[in-house]
């Protein structure tokens, strides 16, 4: 995963992400927004799924599915 790009983006605590390198913005859910702190924070995925677990009534395969699916769409948008 790409940290520095991760560590440019701006991210309001309403979910707007802001890239300042290609000047697009985007936006997330909180559960989005979660799993963006987490990465932010230097979590890897294990880590990832654990703070999730803790934080969210859903089965481990049903997190680890969402988690990926996320973490698909930050890097089809270069996020990561």
């Amino acid at each position: 995963m790409d940290r520095d790009k991760l560590a440019v983006l701006a991210i309001s605590e309403s979910g707007f992400i802001f890239d300042p390198v290609t000047g697009h913005s985007y936006t997330a859910n909180s559960t989005g927004l979660r799993i963006l702190e987490l990465l932010k924070d230097g979590k890897d995925m294990e880590g990832v799924k654990s703070a999730m677990a803790d934080e969210y009534e859903a089965g481990e395969d049903e997190l680890s599915v969402d988690i990926n699916d996320f973490i698909e769409n930050l890097k089809k948008y270069f996020l990561l």
